[in-house]
């Protein structure tokens, strides 16, 4: 999940149908790929991890004490770190809007629901494995008996029923583009909380955001390596692509969260998650820094001159972000969050 909007440019108009075509069949060149290597991109269901692991077992006939140490402990979370926790998991339940929208992607679409193309298995795969995120953090907050969980369910109500529009134009390279952003994103985030958790005693809780950032480091070097090998392939188009998905700026998947009462709820979280930093502007920089040099973008060669305009443009603009991080300041004000029954966090 993201927590800036802050645009350097404009996107350029650069494509037109004719281009558009010709990566619907790169896409289908790179379905036999997938399909070989899906195994090696996603984990067998036997042997990967479930909710119940990490939560108390509500089938013991312990399983009072256990609950009762459950609560004990996550006492010792302080309010901030609730509110980024609840955002992060608001984020993870609005699945079913994510899996609608890869769908939607040129090439990827599952026609069946239940079809044997490498693209759809992935698609079915990294949903499944996504999902455990959402219910994972939704129990674990419920048990805590911290927080007011009809005030977020009504929150990722209506994070879903708003839906999201990543700017992708159901383009597969930008789509790629965007979720390799955002999965290294999420991971970062997931990462920031497990060590906060940590420093505030929850070591189960330390280790629950711990194999979820887990999760998202796979899907994000899954998404790498599938526009590596587009970068391969169709260097121009790939180049353009990643330029454009910048200059459009990367859309927040959960931007549209309401609770009913605060217009400002996403960003009012995004505020606590800098001022933990969770999240920062300075880590959107080092992700587009990441990807640059993950995709060799400075090493590019024999590229049109729009392309080498492209290339320019994408190998400076992390600089651009980390001078907007350090100009950046918070105004120090307090916010009521309903999730954690109208309590006010400094921002």
């Amino acid at each position: 999940m993201f927590y800036f909007n802050i645009s350097i440019r404009k996107a350029d108009n650069m494509f037109d149908r004719k281009n558009f075509t010709s990566r619907f069949e790169i896409i289908n060149s790179l379905e036999e790929f997938v399909n070989q290597n899906i195994h090696e991109l996603l984990r067998p269901v036997k042997e990967s991890w479930q909710p119940n692991d990490y939560l108390p077992d509500m089938n013991s006939e312990q399983w009072h004490e256990e609950l009762i140490q459950f609560r004990q402990i996550t006492k010792s979370l302080p309010d901030d770190l609730l509110v980024v926790l609840i955002g992060d998991m608001v984020t993870e339940e609005a699945l079913p809007t994510y899996q609608t929208w890869l769908n939607r992607l040129e090439g990827i679409t599952d026609i069946t629901g239940n079809s044997e193309n490498g693209w759809a298995k992935w698609s079915r795969g990294w949903t499944s494995e996504e999902n455990r995120h959402g219910d994972l953090l939704n129990k674990y907050l419920y048990l805590s008996g911290r927080v007011d969980m009809r005030a977020i369910e009504v929150t990722i109500h209506h994070l879903i029923n708003n839906g999201f529009d990543p700017k992708t134009e159901n383009d597969p390279y930008l789509g790629f583009i965007y979720t390799s952003f955002q999965e290294r994103a999420t991971k970062i985030s997931h990462r920031n909380v497990a060590t906060l958790a940590k420093k505030a005693g929850d070591e189960q809780l330390h280790k629950i955001c711990g194999v979820i950032a887990g999760d998202e480091a796979r899907h994000e070097k899954a998404y790498r390596l599938f526009m590596s090998k587009i970068f391969e392939i169709d260097p121009i188009q790939a180049i353009l692509s990643f330029s454009k998905m910048m200059k459009t700026k990367i859309s927040m998947p959960a931007i549209l969260m309401y609770d009913d009462y605060d217009k400002s709820l996403f960003a009012n979280f995004s505020k606590v998650a800098q001022k933990l930093e969770v999240y920062t502007v300075k880590d959107y920089a080092e992700i587009i820094s990441n990807l640059v040099k993950g995709w060799n973008i400075e090493k590019l060669s024999g590229l049109s001159d729009i392309a080498a305009k492209a290339q320019d443009y994408l190998c400076t603009l992390s600089e651009k972000y980390l001078a907007i991080a350090n100009r950046l300041s918070f105004s120090g004000t307090a916010e009521k969050f309903s999730w954690i029954f109208n309590r006010e966090i400094s921002l």
